[in-house]
């Protein structure tokens, strides 16, 4: 484990980083970076760079007008995977412009991400989002590296509490991000509507032939959908049931 640090950003706030060699590290590092309680958490995985430009504005007023909020409101922790695209730069801009006070970790690979003020490690790499307020750098330089790391994240940071996993959109590793909270018991949420892996896992929740993936994850019993379009207001009632459930298991 190394020491902890700050980023500064060109929007001039800043974020806590530690970077970390394995899991069992994560303990003494949390709190070093002043993590120092646990609390319900959402992790959020999905789409990064590609969502087509059609679902870009959809999808960044699903995040301003119902996630963010919704994290505010109960009170819980953010975690997904930090960098400054897709879904990830909507969660910090939402938590930004709501004025939102929740912890928003981004769990990334180090070889994989642009640090402030450092050479790009990579051709591919990516810069880190500048709305995140935590970001624990894990070991890795290929993307999805990150995805064990994520998961078991979450269930250090929400242990005693409950936590959820919403799917937004999302590629190839996306399967890979979803099957990690399945394989932590943690419940999934596929926001149907949104493209791409979420409304394949929809339709298979739906019993509908599609990617063999998304059926495997499907018949995990972890997993539900809900229609975006139809029901936008929707996924508020869904998550806040859902944890409540779960704080009485």
């Amino acid at each position: 484990m190394e020491r902890p640090c700050k980023f500064t950003f060109t929007n001039q706030l800043s974020a806590k980083a530690i970077q970390v060699h394995s899991f069992v590290d994560l303990a003494e590092a949390l709190p070093k970076i002043g993590l120092h309680r646990t609390r319900p958490t959402l992790v959020l995985v999905g789409g990064a760079s590609g969502i087509g430009e059609a679902d870009k504005a959809r999808l960044q007023q699903l995040f301003t007008e119902e996630i963010a909020p919704l994290a505010q409101e109960l009170g819980v922790a953010v975690v997904d995977g930090g960098t400054d695209a897709g879904i990830m730069r909507f969660m910090g801009q939402a938590r930004t412009q709501r004025g939102g006070t929740f912890p928003l970790i981004g769990v990334a690979a180090l070889g994989t991400v642009i640090l402030p003020n450092v050479p790009p490690p990579s051709l591919d790499a990516a810069p880190l989002e500048p709305n995140h307020t935590h970001f624990i750098l894990v070991p890795g330089s290929n993307w999805g590296d990150e995805s064990p790391w994520l998961a078991h994240i979450a269930s250090v940071v929400s242990q005693g509490f409950p936590s959820a996993t919403i799917v937004v959109n999302g590629g190839e590793i996306t399967f890979q991000d979803v099957s990690y909270s399945v394989e932590a018991g943690r419940h999934v949420v596929t926001l149907d509507g949104t493209g791409r892996t979420a409304d394949k896992l929809a339709a298979a929740l739906r019993g509908e032939a599609t990617d063999q993936r998304a059926e495997q994850l499907a018949a995990s019993g972890k997993m539900q959908a809900i229609a975006l379009l139809e029901h936008p207001a929707r996924l508020t009632a869904v998550i806040k049931e859902l944890l409540s459930k779960l704080l009485h298991i």
